[in-house]
């Protein structure tokens, strides 16, 4: 009992001496002991890397995460180490309601069909949602939140430690000076001035050792940023696989709802009131062309109007009836009969009798080939 009243005592006096040395300081009262600038450098790069590393850390958890209630539930499971619950992804929640929409008007009715075909797409991009939030989280949000909540906090402690061991050593410097200064005038002080220079060995011996273990940590934060930067490409090719399947998925889904296009024209005129007739898919298009008759097709004998649709090179465009489109997005030709687009440029257009209307034959330049109608926004 008596030793812990006295390593109490002891305490509130190393804390007082220090907070008395720190206060003098501010007012400039007496003297610091300054570090060199070098170390100087190491202490404002490791401020800095802490503080941008914070908000890159923040922000990349709002840009995986956009909902703050997400956030905090997962950051509470996380603190009590217990698995966070699966959440479903917007994406996939869309894709649910919109086949249980389906069901309800008709699995087999256009709009139907299609909203089961926009609803697979948008499943399939909330579950890749879900693997780049898994991997961004593994391959970058941890490593960060690791610097955070290791390392910088054992630099953020040896610093503390450092500060005060520089208290200790400034304040023995100052008793020294006084003792020194009491000698002059008597020697009786001259015991004070022999205790005043041991401390101030002492304490010089501990600045300069904990000086030397943060000089350590503080040259480490090289290595976090090596660590950071290949944390920082994974990221990026996490990101761009995701994107990329983004694109492919909705590629596809495109080319799907192209071909439903003509279903869906058909059946809205069907669906017609009486008496008021809608206007042909292709005069809403191209200007009409001559008709002209489609030989029946005979096993074994070539249609004329097919046969000249599967070779675009033997082609003549019609005497009027075409018209310049601008290509809004690539298209890769699927065979030697169809022509490949590059967004944005422009090419001619036309229709023949008998062709799919989803699709017209494009011109740029001696080039001549099939194109998809829902790749062109076609102009006057």
């Amino acid at each position: 009992m008596e030793f812990n009243v006295k390593k109490l005592a002891s305490d509130a006096g190393v804390f007082f001496s220090r907070a008395m040395q720190f206060t003098e300081e501010k007012l400039g009262q007496a003297e610091k002991t300054e570090l060199d600038a070098h170390f100087e450098n190491l202490l404002a790069r490791a401020d800095c890397t802490k503080n941008w590393t914070e908000k890159i850390l923040r922000q990349t958890e709002v840009l995986l995460q956009p909902n703050p209630s997400a956030r905090v539930e997962e950051f509470l499971y996380e603190k009590l180490d217990r698995k966070v619950p699966s959440r479903v992804t917007n994406g996939e929640l869309l894709a649910q309601y919109m086949t249980e929409a389906a069901s309800d008007f008709g699995p087999g009715t256009p709009y139907g069909k299609t909203l089961i075909k926009v609803g697979e797409t948008q499943r399939r991009l909330g579950a890749a949602e879900r693997e780049f939030i898994r991997s961004a989280s593994i391959s970058f949000l941890t490593p960060l939140r690791n610097f955070l909540e290791g390392d910088w906090r054992t630099i953020s402690k040896e610093r503390r430690i450092l500060q005060n061991r520089r208290l200790d050593l400034d304040a023995c410097k100052a008793r020294l000076k006084k003792a020194k200064a009491a000698e002059a005038k008597a020697a009786l002080w001259s015991d004070e001035v022999e205790k005043a220079e041991h401390e101030l060995r002492l304490t010089q011996s501990e600045f300069d050792r904990q000086a030397e273990v943060t000089r350590l940590l503080l040259e480490g934060i090289s290595s976090t940023h090596v660590n950071h930067l290949r944390c920082l490409h994974e990221f990026v090719e996490s990101q761009t696989n995701y994107y990329a399947q983004c694109y492919q998925f909705m590629l596809d889904l495109q080319k799907q709802l192209g071909r439903f296009s003509g279903t869906f024209v058909g059946n809205a005129e069907s669906a017609s009131p009486a008496g008021v007739t809608s206007p042909p898919a292709a005069a809403a298009t191209l200007p009409a062309v001559p008709t002209i008759p489609v030989v029946p097709t005979i096993v074994g004998v070539p249609n004329t109007v097919a046969e000249a649709v599967l070779n675009p090179n033997e082609v003549k465009p019609p005497a009027s009836g075409t018209r310049r489109a601008r290509v809004l997005y690539d298209y890769e030709a699927a065979d030697s009969t169809e022509l490949a687009l590059l967004a944005d440029e422009m090419i001619t257009v036309y229709s023949l009798p008998g062709m799919d209307p989803d699709w017209l034959i494009g011109e740029r330049g001696n080039q001549k080939g099939k194109v998809p109608v829902t790749y062109l926004e076609l102009l006057s």
